[in-house]
């Protein structure tokens, strides 16, 4: 019975877990669309690497709640402590919480405030470091990049083998790629979006390095609606 219930519980876990998650990238994502995004945007991004921590931030998360609402989690992690460890902890259990409440508001925010707006007639990016925004126009743009990824990244939460990407570098010297949409503003799919954009940036003469290697592999996965405008894409350079 006893084992029964544990396994019960332990499924009870996984479930709430994984609720939480899509909660918690949820919440996010409205609260980016809250504070920096204007109505009057095209697309905007959430950017690499700030993207990937929210996994790190949730694991995080999860592990700092156990510890302090779990009592059998807790003994458990005490019991491989030594004693002056676990004195250490007694000592200073206020401390530990309020660093743990602090260091989770900081990557929190440094979660949030990376994105990327795309407007008619410029980007804004956001970050950490100046979470009011830097306006490019598109003249600012110093150059584009596109292609297919021919191999999966060995980094979790970055890109698969056929992921199309689009970046754009910015005079600053920050790379955006806008595959990696946060929101689209008409609903429709980014491909389509970066289609358009892509001709405008172009025929401005911003400069564009871009190959159809590993093009084959998007049709692995994608319907030929989307695989013929990344084509377009790829093959646009002049």
């Amino acid at each position: 019975m006893k084992r029964l219930l544990s396994i019960i519980l332990f499924i009870l876990s996984i479930i709430a877990a994984v609720i939480l998650t899509i909660g918690i990238l949820i919440l996010i994502v409205k609260i980016q669309n809250k504070l920096f995004v204007p109505e009057d945007y095209l697309m905007w991004t959430f950017n690499y690497p700030n993207s990937s921590f929210i996994f790190i931030y949730e694991l995080y998360l999860f592990f700092g709640l156990f510890y302090i609402f779990h009592k059998g989690f807790r003994e458990g992690i005490r019991n491989k402590l030594s004693s002056s460890e676990e004195g250490f902890f007694k000592r200073n259990k206020k401390l530990i919480y309020t660093l743990f409440i602090a260091s989770n508001i900081v990557l929190f925010y440094t979660i949030v405030s990376a994105v990327t707006v795309v407007t008619n007639n410029k980007i804004i990016d956001y970050s950490y470091l100046n979470p009011l925004g830097h306006e490019y126009e598109f003249k600012d743009i110093a150059q584009i990049s596109s292609g297919v990824h021919g191999k999966k990244s060995y980094i979790p939460s970055t890109y698969s083998k056929g992921d199309f990407f689009y970046n754009i570098k910015l005079e600053s010297g920050k790379e955006v790629d806008l595959t990696e949409v946060g929101e689209v503003n008409n609903g429709e799919h980014e491909i389509f979006l970066i289609e358009e954009l892509d001709r405008k940036l172009v025929d401005m003469g911003i400069p564009k390095v871009s190959s159809t290697k590993n093009f084959g592999y998007t049709t692995e996965s994608l319907d030929e609606i989307y695989t013929d405008k990344i084509r377009d894409i790829l093959e646009n350079t002049d």
